[in-house]
Formats: C-alpha cells, structure tokens, sequence
C-alpha cells in the first residue's frame, strides 16, 4: 500500500490532532488525578467509588507511575486539548503482541465531555497500535450504564462483542458489563469512509 493511499485520522502528527495531544504522564499530573479521585461519576465509569486519598498519597502514586516507564506496549496516555490542558487519559492493557490484540479505557473530565476530545483521542491509539506495532483487534470493556460511551464506540465502527451479566455494582444496584471490538481491518475501512465528526 503506498503512503498515499493508508487510511488516514484527523491528525497533525503521530500524537496529536486537531484538538488533542497525547503524552506521557508526568508527576506534576497529581493533583489532576487527585481531583478526578474525588469524582463520584468519574469513579463509577472507571471501576467503582474508593476511600478518599490523601494528597500524600496521590503524590507517591503520580512519582512511581512516571518513574516505571511503559510496560511492554501497555502504556497511559494522558490527554491534553488545544491549550495544553488536561482533560483525560486513555491507558492501554492487556497487550498481547503475538496474538495481536489489546485493550484500552479513556475517561475524560465530566466538565470536558461533548467537546470532541474522546473521539480523537482514540483513533490516535488506533492508529499506533494498528499501524506501527502491528497489533489486529482492539478491545475495550463499557458498564451497561455509561451509555455515552456505548454511542462513541459504537459510532467509532467496533462491534458488541459480549455482554457480561451483573459484573459491577455500583449506586445500590448491579450492571453488566458490555465488550466491544474492532479490528485492523475494521478500523482501515472505517477510516477510509468515516461518519461525520461527533463530539464527544
């Protein structure tokens, strides 16, 4: 396939878009992340609501993750928009470089969603993992409740791949959790006619 003719991601470089930026997490990040600790929804998307934490403890946890480096391709990414402001991360696991398949989770900033940074961050991703390390199915884990998540993938082109029955529990009630997928090939096709731009 000639350079030309690769599918291609609204993009101004490997890492960046028109509205984004991805980049490494840096310590200084702790009190960002803090503050999303301190979120019940943030908290409920990702996994479940914890113990608050102390500041103390938030800054050790941000010195030892940007002190580890990258394990393998599993990697976190966080998400800057335009202005150089933190507004998400999106971290990778799971990565199996010999069957060629890895998983990811994105969460974006309650106060920064419907702004278009999700659905650009995540063909970034995509497109890396399809195109430079090789990688043939990507696949990310949605609760049933967070439907504005569901609508993103779904429009992002990956399919409904299983549902798993009353996995997580959260606000006194329980709630599946839904497995989505797409593969290289999906994703090249995808991209070669994509839909209009959503915000999300």
């Amino acid at each position: 396939m000639m350079a030309e003719d690769a599918p291609q991601c609204p993009s101004r470089g490997v890492w960046q878009g028109p509205r984004v930026r991805l980049r490494a997490f840096e310590a200084e990040d702790w009190e960002t992340y803090h503050a999303w600790n301190m979120d019940d929804e943030q908290a409920r998307n990702l996994d479940q609501i914890h113990l608050p934490q102390s500041a103390a403890t938030a800054r050790q946890w941000a010195e030892r993750e940007a002190a580890r480096g990258p394990d393998g391709d599993n990697y976190r990414f966080v998400i800057e928009n335009e202005h150089g402001e933190v507004v998400g991360d999106l971290s990778t696991h799971d990565c199996d470089p010999r069957v060629g398949a890895f998983s990811y989770g994105i969460s974006i900033r309650p106060d920064q969603r419907g702004k278009g940074y999700a659905s650009e961050a995540i063909p970034l991703v995509l497109r890396y993992y399809f195109q430079e390390r090789r990688y043939q199915k990507a696949t990310v884990t949605i609760f049933s409740f967070n439907e504005p998540s569901v609508r993103l993938h779904e429009r992002l082109g990956f399919q409904l791949e299983g549902r798993i029955r009353r996995t997580a529990y959260t606000a006194g009630a329980h709630h599946d959790a839904l497995i989505y997928g797409l593969t290289a090939e999906e994703f090249a096709a995808w991209f070669a006619h994509p839909e209009p731009p959503h915000l999300a």
